[in-house]
């Protein structure tokens, strides 16, 4: 099993996306304290409703994360998620593609259909059309990381006879996708290299447009099901699973922390590969404390004696 940390998100109105903490010095801590990989979320222009409800800001995941790539050493950078509708799908493919050759191939592209009504008329994309501009985007990426000539005749756009470069280092950038859809399940199936089914039960169906995911023995047979689709469709290549733990009692991790160990077995045998966490917490200190020590914890390093005062 291996873990992300997702740079806490405050909530609020009057919330600052930076309140948990400045990200380079998250992000080393991250990394000190044995994470895999750093993640962040999407919102370019959230409404004002979403947000007094308990929505949040964040930062631009592509500009972060190259800062993030610029001070570690070996962190996974993700892009948990990335609305790839709100994006012509070749600017989309150039971000990444320059993130992963400057942060010698780190990066996995994860990726979601999108939610929010008024950030895509905020934006100027037919909310309607979500799930068609999704589709062309997964087309459309391998074809510009490929470094070769390419025509695409997009519903918006006609590309023809075009070149993109750098390629990436990865070939291909792993593309997860996030939803609960057994659309996005066929997807995962058909054309990417991992899933990411959104947790959160009642309250995230209803906000995410998404369907309720069910207990972990139902997630375990939705997992066998994809990657037996995907050994169908004649894929050959692994297909990995982030799943985003909630653990009550999280907040402070190193309490009943055999519970937890018991909930990431549980999930390991359901097939899981990487589980996200985040803590929560909107102050550089509280931050930083929290990742230390749930890398004490869970993660086998060694805290230091004021992460194991301040437990």
């Amino acid at each position: 099993m291996r873990f992300f940390f997702h740079y806490p998100e405050p909530s609020g109105v009057d919330a600052d996306v930076l309140d948990a903490g400045p990200l380079r010095e998250v992000a080393l801590a991250a990394e000190r304290a044995g994470f895999d990989g750093l993640s962040l979320s999407e919102h370019p222009v959230p409404g004002a409703r979403w947000l007094a409800s308990g929505g949040h800001q964040t930062l631009d995941p592509f500009v972060a994360l190259g800062y993030v790539a610029a001070a570690t050493e070996r962190l996974r950078l993700l892009t948990y998620l990335a609305v790839a509708p709100y994006r012509n799908p070749f600017l989309l493919a150039k971000a990444a593609a320059t993130l992963d050759a400057l942060s010698g191939g780190r990066v996995t592209l994860g990726l979601g259909a999108g939610y929010q009504k008024r950030e895509f008329h905020a934006l100027g994309v037919d909310f309607a059309e979500r799930n068609v501009l999704f589709d062309e985007t997964l087309e459309a990426l391998p074809l510009h990381w490929s470094g070769e000539p390419f025509s695409f005749q997009g519903r918006h756009f006609s590309a023809r006879d075009v070149i993109a470069r750098p390629r990436p280092v990865q070939q291909p950038i792993p593309i997860w996708l996030g939803g609960n859809s057994a659309l996005t399940r066929r997807r995962v199936a058909n054309r990417a290299q991992g899933w990411m089914p959104m947790s959160g039960g009642a309250e995230l169906s209803a906000t995410a447009r998404t369907p309720s995911l069910g207990s972990i023995e139902e997630l375990g047979s939705q997992i066998s099901a994809v990657r037996a689709a995907a050994e169908t469709a004649g894929r050959t290549d692994p297909v990995d699973v982030l799943y985003s733990y909630h653990g009550a009692g999280l907040e402070t991790p190193a309490r009943e922390a055999d519970r937890h160990r018991e909930a990431f077995a549980e999930l390991d045998k359901a097939g899981v590969t990487w589980i996200v966490v985040s803590s929560r917490t909107d102050s550089a200190a509280t931050t930083l404390t929290w990742i230390e020590t749930f890398g004490a914890t869970y993660l086998g390093t060694q805290g230091s004696d004021d992460s194991e005062t301040n437990r």
